[in-house]
């Protein structure tokens, strides 16, 4: 069976379409805010109309537009205007109640294991799919999610014998 080459210039609006809530959800989950997540997602899509490239297969543009998103994440944690300036308090105004609540305790771990628990949960990726985006080990992505796991369950048992 030959492989079928996908341009990233075929039906940009497709694409856009089947992956818009995927890199939204992702990009919102790394940088917390509405706001901010509109940027990353904006500056993706820009990326990936800017250049065409060519995809072998369907899951290859899917973990591209992964990476991308991933990268443009780490890139807006680590500028210089966020380090100079105050974050607004921006509500995530799109989950519903008690997704809110998850997202809250999610936002309290460590980024590498909000990405994950996200593409784990979320995007329902293997572990072997997100060693490979994320460029590590099956084995280290297992690791990350256990402690993620722990980490979370500990802060909600906190929450609900505190709270």
């Amino acid at each position: 069976m030959a492989i079928q080459s996908l341009r990233a210039d075929d039906c940009i609006d497709e694409v856009v379409d089947k992956y818009a809530n995927m890199i939204y959800r992702l990009a919102l989950a790394q940088v917390k805010t509405k706001h901010d997540a509109d940027d990353v997602f904006q500056e993706v899509f820009l990326r990936y109309i800017a250049k065409p490239r060519v995809f072998e297969s369907e899951e290859h543009r899917k973990a591209w537009l992964i990476r991308v998103t991933i990268n443009r994440c780490k890139s807006f944690w680590s500028s210089k205007w966020l380090k100079t300036t105050e974050p607004l308090d921006d509500a995530i105004c799109c989950a519903q109640e008690a997704e809110t609540d998850v997202l809250e305790y999610l936002e309290l771990l460590p980024k590498k294991y909000r990405s994950v628990i996200h593409l784990f949960y979320y995007e329902r990726l293997s572990v072997e799919q997100i060693g490979e985006i994320m460029g590590t080990k099956a084995a280290t992505v297992r690791v990350w999610l256990n402690r993620a796991r722990a980490m979370l369950k500990d802060k909600m048992e906190g929450d609900f014998h505190h709270g």
